[in-house]
């Protein structure tokens, strides 16, 4: 049948959106006849060009009268398909919980390093909004394109210590800190790490550039470091703690002569015992300093109602403070004002090397002693020769280094002679076997004494009495 006679037999509607179009039979009579060709130069004659369903056409043509009595939809359009949703990508993925042992080069774990923090600094990107993507446009029945769809837009969910681009399109850090996810999504910047229990094999090694709060006790073998500073709501045991700022203990270093405290500034706790501990300023102990080393910018007091030292060493820049100091048993206490410690450190490894330099000094002569012979008989071979000025380069070097050490121990040893506000105070007892060091001289104490203040004068290490 050509498309006039169809036409009598066949109505054509689409749908409204132009996705769907559907055969209808007007009647049906014995003369009907057609095939898949002419009902599809039929469906074209009507406009329907695109998504024609072939296997239904045929159908219709082979077997009409299964068609005759309803709607049959014969020509199927493309919709649009929704684009990629936009997104916003963090610089750390925030999912990933990190609770497994960091693996080594040579393949081994390290059980201690279990939590890498999201660590940022200030003014560091965090986080990028990306724009959704159109996807793939559709097509009508009737060959009309029909404009892509974008997917969703995202937004960020700004929470605290954070700043965006005027564009919308990055979140920066405001402060040093831990990125964190709160309620509904909210980026933060938090410039605390908290641990609610002890520093062991669950929470590992903390490296963190903000502010680290340890609601518990740091066991032996693990390591803190902060930016910031490090409260500790419990003891130490033989751990490595280190910080820009100051270390707070509200127990007490027990250490078994492992690990270290170090703190930029000031370190607090209540008592340290067989331990280490470095601060730029102050150490400040309520109750006792027992066989520990300890090294202040400025002053160690070891207050409260014990307030004793007894053993180890103890160096600070101006004064040492404590109620009490050494035992009757005259254990041996070091206890050293008037010079920083990191001076002190460097004067003993400079007297070292002054030492290990005079030793080389020796060696070298006596071979250059043996070689200027061998070339004063014109015996001398062409590498001895080269050794001859390999040892006399390295002469010269050795004679240089050991001129720059003598010279920096005379400027170390300048600060010690200016010890005049330097002291070391006892506001109750000192016992014999304790050695007082002020500057570069020093005072071992025989006999105990009471409330005395020990102070540098004229050359020599005086007892005052104790004034507060």
């Amino acid at each position: 049948m050509d498309n006039q006679q169809l036409e009598s037999y066949l109505r054509i509607q689409t749908s409204v959106d132009k996705l769907s179009a559907f055969l209808t039979f007007n009647r049906m009579t014995d003369e009907f006849a057609c095939n898949a060709e002419e009902l599809e130069r039929f469906l074209h004659s009507k406009g329907i060009i695109h998504g024609l369903r072939a296997e239904v056409l045929s159908q219709i043509g082979t077997n009409p009268l299964a068609y005759c009595k309803e709607q049959t939809l014969i020509a199927q359009g493309d919709p649009p398909v929704p684009g990629n949703d936009g997104f916003v990508k963090l610089v750390y993925d925030m999912e990933k919980k990190y609770n497994r042992p960091a693996e080594l080069e040579d393949g081994k774990v390290d059980f201690k390093e279990v939590v890498q923090l999201k660590n940022v600094k200030r003014g560091q990107l965090i986080a990028e909004r990306f724009e959704p993507q159109p996807g793939p446009a559709g097509k009508t029945v009737t060959g009309e394109l029909i404009p892509p769809k974008l997917g969703k837009q995202a937004r960020f969910k700004v929470g605290k210590n954070v700043v965006v681009n005027v564009d919308q399109t990055a979140m920066y850090a405001a402060i040093d800190g831990l990125i964190t996810m709160t309620d509904k999504e909210k980026i933060n910047v938090f410039p605390v790490y908290e641990v609610n229990g002890d520093v062991d094999y669950s929470i590992g090694n903390i490296d963190f550039v903000g502010t680290v709060v340890i609601r518990g006790n740091v066991l032996s073998g693990f390591r803190i470091r902060a930016s910031g500073d490090i409260r500790v709501i419990g003891g130490v045991e033989g751990a490595e703690i280190e910080s820009e700022g100051s270390v707070e203990i509200t127990g007490g270093i027990l250490a078994g002569n492992k690990g270290y405290v170090k703190a930029g500034r000031n370190v607090r706790c209540s008592f340290i015992q067989d331990g280490n501990v470095i601060a730029g300023e102050d150490v400040l102990v309520s109750q006792s300093i027992m066989h520990s080393h300890v090294k202040a910018g400025k002053s160690v007091i070891c207050s409260g109602a014990k307030g004793l030292i007894v053993g180890g060493s103890i160096q600070a820049g101006d004064l040492v403070s404590a109620r009490t100091i050494g035992n009757s048993m005259s254990t041996a206490t070091s206890i050293e004002v008037g010079v920083k410690p990191e001076y002190r450190t460097e004067l003993l490894e400079l007297r070292m090397n002054i030492k290990q330099h005079a030793d080389n000094l020796d060696k070298t002569d006596k071979a250059l002693a043996i070689l200027d012979q061998l070339a004063a008989s014109g015996l001398i071979t062409q590498d001895k020769l080269a050794l001859r000025i390999k040892l006399t380069a390295t002469k010269r070097q050795t004679v240089l280094e050991n001129d720059q050490a003598k010279e920096r121990i005379l400027e170390i040893e300048r600060t010690l002679e200016d010890s005049d506000s330097s002291k070391v105070d006892v506001t109750n007892t000192v016992f014999g076997g304790t050695k007082i060091v002020i500057g570069r001289y020093t005072k071992f104490v025989k006999d105990s004494a009471q409330r005395v203040s020990f102070r540098y004068s004229e050359g020599d290490i005086v007892l005052m009495p104790y004034s507060t």
